[in-house]
């Protein structure tokens, strides 16, 4: 049996090695629990979509061979890792300065739209995403098939993966929410989580040069 011409055995194997490194602290991950931690389960799943969209376009890209040209143009990877890099120290220090802030569920609509349009642009800006379709999905691929469908599949199966541990961080994060109803608690906890945020910022900056 196989799937789109890949062997069941290969695609096991690709699922794997995605679960692996997305199990891998990064921007995503630090970002998510952030949001979840200290906004609710709600705004979190959106941030999980805008992600998962995020994997997907740049999936999609690879596919086209447009990832490989940003992996292969210096000027492109250095602007978007930098570009990532100023992002996730401004949703850090967004983090810190409404660390005094009540605790509000977000509404339904431009709010949940925010976290949503957040998450992809972190996703957007992460030149290792592209360079994980680049440098990583190619080895799965068989040159004698479908080369653009197997890529397709395979980036389906990658952010399929991603998302399923994307929202169990939302999901186990969120319970941390019911302990910051005190504002002291709320305050400490924000301050720490854009504090990790922006040390992710750094690692990023640094695992990527």
């Amino acid at each position: 049996m196989d799937l789109a011409g890949l062997p069941l055995v290969t695609v096991g194997a690709f699922a794997l090695t995605s679960a692996l490194i997305e199990l891998t602290p990064g921007p995503n991950m630090a970002y998510l629990a952030l949001v979840a931690a200290t906004e609710g389960r709600r705004p979190g799943m959106s941030a999980v979509a805008g992600v998962a969209l995020g994997l997907g376009l740049v999936g999609i890209a690879a596919a086209l061979g447009l990832a490989a040209v940003i992996s292969s143009s210096d000027v492109l990877y250095q602007t978007l890792r930098w570009g990532g890099v100023i992002y996730l120290l401004w949703l850090a220090w967004d983090g810190w300065r409404g660390a005094g802030e009540d605790i509000e569920h977000a509404p339904l609509g431009s709010t949940l739209a925010r976290y949503f349009r957040r998450g992809l642009i972190t996703n957007l800006l992460n030149p290792k995403a592209a360079v994980f379709y680049v440098a990583v999905l190619p080895g799965f691929v068989l040159p004698s098939g479908n080369v653009t469908g197997q890529t397709l599949t395979l980036s389906a199966i990658y952010v399929g993966v991603a998302t399923g541990i994307h929202a169990t961080i939302v999901l186990l994060a969120g319970t941390a929410r019911v302990l910051l109803d005190d504002p002291y608690r709320s305050m400490v906890v924000r301050k720490t989580l854009a504090v990790a945020l922006a040390l992710v910022a750094v690692w990023f900056a640094w695992k990527t040069a």
